[in-house]
C-alpha cells in the first residue's frame, strides 16, 4: 500500500481535526477537581479525568516525586495502560508513545533510538535507567536495547525527559533521559500467567507470582520467554535472509520491606538471548573481511539494593548500589564481557523557609575485556575505568505557589577528561492550576567511550580514497582508530514550555528547544597504507577528532483529551531542525555526527485511540507518520497498530493486536559503524490470553 502526498496530508488534517473536535467536546463532560495522587495510582486511565493525569507523579527530573503539572522540563509519562493497550512487546516499542523520542527499528533485535536528534544504533546521547540503575554503555557509549527487558506488565510507567538531565544524573544525559520504572511488590500480588503468538512474534510466554512474607515484606517472583522471527534484507543477499531471529529468556524477582520510616529493596534479573547477525558484504568487500552472517548469544544479570528513609515531607535519605554483569558475543563483531558496580547516596532537607535542597554523591567502577574479532580490536584488552561524582540542588520558593527557581549542578570526574561541571537552572511560574509556563539553562557533557579511545575498527570498504582524483586499482579499507586525547562533547541547552488544562478533560504541554553543540566528534582521513596479502589493499587510517559542531531547534506537542467518558485521544507532534558543521569528507562513516542532520526524521505525529466499545470489550488504535531520512534513503512512511481486547470473564483477557498494518513492509533504520543488512519492518498480527488469580 503506497500512500501519496495528498493522502498523508489528509492524514495529518484527520488528525489534527479530531484532537481539536476532541478538545471541544470534552468542555460537555467537564467535572471538578477529583481525588488525590494517591487514588490516582490505583484507577486505569480510563477512569482519570486529563485533570489527575497532570496530577501523576514524576521522579526522575528532580530525583523526588512531583506532580507533572508542576515539572519545570519536557516530560512525557508512559503509562502502564498506555503500554498494555498499545500491544507493544518490549521497551523500544513503547518509547514511540513520546513526542520527541526517534525510534527505529533496524532488525528484529536492533533499534536507532534517541531524543532530539543524533540518531543510531549507538547513539551516545540519551541517558537510560531502570529503576534508578544505569544501563548506559561506557565501553562503546550507547544502549544495547536488546538486553534491557522486563515483564511488561510490572512496568509501573516510563518517564522520558526530553533535554538534558545531566544536573542530576551526570556525563552522557545530554539530549534527554529515559527512566523506566517497575512497580511495587505490594501492587503485583497473586498470579499472572499470558502466552501468545502469531506471524512475527512467533511465540510468547509471560509468568508472575506475587506473595508476603509477612504484612511489610511482599515479593514477586516472574519468568518470561518469547520467539520473534527473522527479518527480510532490503538487498546484498540471495536469500533475503538477515539472520536476526531472536529468542529470549529472562527472569527476575522483587523484594520490599518497610520498617518505620525506611524502606528497603532487593531486586534482581538474569536473562539469556540467543540472536544473530549478518554483515553487508557490499560494505566489506570479500576476501579482505570474511565475517558475514553468525548466531551469538548475550547473558548477564543485575543485583539492585536500595534503602530509602523518609523523615518527613522534605526531609528523606536514599542510598542504592547495584551490580551488573553482561557477556555479549556476536562474533562477527563483538565477543566482550564487562560489569560494572555502582553506589548512589542522597540526601534532601529543608533550609530556612524556602529551600529545598537535594545533594548526593556517587561512584561507580566498570570493567571491561573484549576479545578481537575479524571487524574489532581494542588495546589493551582489558580495562578497568571509574567515575566519581557530587550533585548539589536547590529549589528555591519565590513566591509561594506561584514562582519558583531551581539551581542546581553536578560534578563529575572520570578517567578520560578529568572533571567535567554540569550546571542548570529552571524557572517555573505557575500563574494558577490550570496554566504553567517554564524556562531552563544547561549544561551537559558527552564523554568519550573507551572504544573511542582504544578502538581499532574495520568500518567499511570504499572504492576510492576521499578527496583525491583519480583511479585507485585496489579497494580501500575505512580503518577508524581510537584517539586517548577525545574530549568530551558539550552542550549549551536552552529550553521553554507552557502546559495548559483548558478543562478536566482536555489539555496541552508544549516545550521548545535550542541546542548549542560544540566539540562534536569528527573523522579525520589520514595517509593509506598498501597492504599486500591475499587480497592486496590500501587501508585508510581514519582518526576521530572533535572538530565538528552545530545547533539544533524544535518544538514538541502533546494533546490529551477526552471526548466520551469511554473514548480518550492523545496526540503528538514533534518537529526537529538540525545544522551540523563538519570540514571532514568522510561524514557518510558517522552518520550520528557529521551527518546526523540527514539521519533523523524532520516531523514525526502519533495519534493514540483508546475506545471502550463496553466493560468487556475495548478497541485501540495507533497511528503512526514519519517523515523521510535522507541519509539512509528512507521515505517517510505511515504506520498503524491495533488491539482488540475482550474479557470474558474478570480474571481472564483475550487480546489480538496487529502490528504495521498499512503496508506489507517498511524500512526505518540502518546499523552505524556495524555495516549489518538493513532490514524490513515486517506488518505482524499475533493473539494471546492473560489471566490473573
Amino acid at each position: 500500500m503506497i500512500m501519496s502526498a495528498a493522502n498523508i496530508k489528509i492524514i495529518i488534517c484527520i488528525v489534527i481535526v479530531l484532537t481539536v473536535l476532541g478538545c471541544a467536546t470534552s468542555a460537555v463532560y467537564a467535572t471538578g477537581i477529583s481525588t488525590s495522587v494517591a487514588q490516582n495510582n490505583t484507577k486505569s486511565l480510563m477512569d482519570m479525568s486529563i485533570e489527575e493525569l497532570m496530577n501523576i507523579e514524576v521522579t526522575t527530573v528532580t530525583r523526588r516525586a512531583q506532580k507533572l503539572s508542576e515539572v519545570a522540563s519536557a516530560v512525557f509519562v508512559i503509562t502502564q495502560d498506555d503500554i498494555k493497550r498499545s500491544g507493544v512487546t518490549s521497551i523500544p516499542e513503547a518509547l514511540r508513545m513520546a513526542p520527541g523520542v526517534e525510534v527505529a527499528r533496524i532488525g528484529t533485535d536492533k533499534w536507532s533510538i534517541s531524543i532530539r536528534g543524533f540518531n543510531g544504533r549507538f547513539a551516545n546521547k540519551l541517558q537510560v535507567l531502570m529503576d534508578g540503575r544505569s544501563v548506559y554503555n561506557p565501553l562503546f557509549a550507547g544502549i544495547l536495547w536488546d538486553q534491557q527487558d522486563t515483564l511488561m506488565e510490572d512496568i509501573e510507567r516510563i518517564e522520558v525527559i526530553r533535554g538534558p538531565g545531566a544536573a542530576m544524573w551526570g556525563a552522557n544525559a545530554v539530549n534527554g533521559v529515559v527512566n523506566i520504572i517497575t512497580k511495587k511488590a505490594i501492587d503485583t500480588q497473586g498470579m499472572l500467567l499470558s502466552a501468545g503468538g502469531g506471524s512475527f512474534e512467533q511465540g510468547f510466554v509471560n509468568a508472575r507470582y506475587g506473595g508476603k512474607i509477612n504484612n511489610n515484606s511482599p515479593f514477586r517472583f516472574y519468568a518470561k520467554g518469547f520467539t520473534r522471527d527473522r527479518m527480510n534484507a532490503v538487498a546484498g543477499v540471495a536469500d533475503g535472509n538477515v539472520n536476526d531471529a531472536w529468542h529470549s529468556a529472562r527472569g527476575g524477582f522483587r523484594l520490599d520491606h518497610t520498617r518505620g520510616i525506611d524502606q528497603f529493596t532487593l531486586q534482581g534479573d538474569i536473562f539469556y538471548n540467543a540472536q544473530g547477525d549478518r554483515l553487508d558484504k557490499l560494505l566489506l568487500s570479500a576476501p579482505i573481511i570474511q565475517a558475514e552472517a553468525a548466531r551469538g548469544k548475550s547473558k548477564g544479570g543485575n543485583l539492585r539494593l536500595r534503602w530509602d528513609r523518609t523523615i518527613s515531607e522534605k526531609s528523606s535519605i536514599m542510598l542504592q548500589t547495584y551490580y551488573d554483569v553482561v557477556d555479549y558475543r556476536m562474533l562477527t563483531w563483538a565477543d566482550v564481557y564487562t560489569e560494572s558496580f555502582d553506589i548512589d547516596f542522597q540526601h534532601r532537607f529543608p533550609l530556612f523557609d524556602r529551600h529545598d535542597i537535594t545533594w548526593g554523591a556517587n561512584y561507580r567502577l566498570y570493567h571491561n575485556k573484549v576479545f578481537d574479532t575479524e571487524l574489532i580490536t581494542l588495546r589493551p584488552r582489558e580495562q578497568t575505568n571509574h567515575l566519581a561524582s557530587a550533585y548539589l540542588r536547590d529549589e528555591i520558593t519565590l513566591i509561594p505557589e506561584k514562582l519558583q527557581l531551581t539551581l542546581g549542578s553536578r560534578f563529575d570526574h572520570n578517567d578520560f577528561t578529568g572533571l567535567e561541571i554540569q550546571p542548570n537552572a529552571r524557572l517555573m511560574w505557575m500563574p494558577n492550576i490550570y496554566n504553567s509556563a517554564w524556562i531552563s539553562f544547561s549544561r551537559a557533557v558527552r564523554t568519550p567511550s573507551r572504544s573511542e579511545n582504544d578502538v581499532r575498527l574495520n568500518a567499511q570498504t570504499l572504492n576510492e580514497i576521499p578527496g583525491a582524483s583519480g583511479l585507485i586499482p585496489f579497494p580501500v579499507l575505512a580503518q577508524i582508530l581510537g584517539t586517548p586525547s577525545l574530549n568530551s562533547e558539550k552542550l549549551l541547552a536552552y529550553e521553554l514550555g507552557y502546559r495548559r488544562q483548558f478543562t478536566p478533560q482536555a489539555s496541552v504541554d508544549i516545550a521548545a528547544f535550542f541546542n548549542d553543540y560544540s566539540r562534536l566528534r569528527d573523522l579525520s582521513a589520514g595517509l593509506p597504507a598498501f597492504v599486500a596479502s591475499t587480497a592486496p589493499h590500501l587501508v585508510l587510517p581514519v582518526n576521530l577528532t572533535n572538530q565538528a559542531s552545530g545547533h539544533t531547534y524544535g518544538v514538541e506537542v502533546s494533546a490529551d483529551s477526552r471526548p466520551l467518558e469511554n473514548w480518550r485521544l492523545q496526540l503528538s507532534y514533534s518537529y526537529l531542525n538540525m545544522h551540523i558543521q563538519s570540514d571532514s569528507s568522510l561524514k557518510g562513516l558517522d552518520p550520528t555526527t557529521g551527518s546526523a542532520a540527514k539521519a533523523s526524521p524532520q516531523h514525526q505525529v502519533s495519534l493514540r485511540s483508546n475506545y471502550d466499545l463496553s466493560d468487556r470489550v475495548q478497541f485501540n488504535l495507533w497511528l503512526r507518520y514519519v517523515s523521510s531520512v535522507d541519509f539512509y534513503s528512507i521515505p517517510r512512511y505511515i504506520t498503524m497498530d491495533t488491539k482488540l481486547t475482550f474479557k470474558p470473564v474478570k480474571s481472564v483477557e483475550l487480546f489480538l493486536v496487529g502490528q504495521n498494518l498499512l503496508k506489507q513492509n517498511h524500512r526505518e533504520s540502518v546499523s552505524d559503524f556495524i555495516p549489518t543488512l538493513a532490514a524490513y519492518i515486517p506488518r505482524g498480527i499475533y493473539a494471546g490470553a492473560q489471566w490473573r488469580f
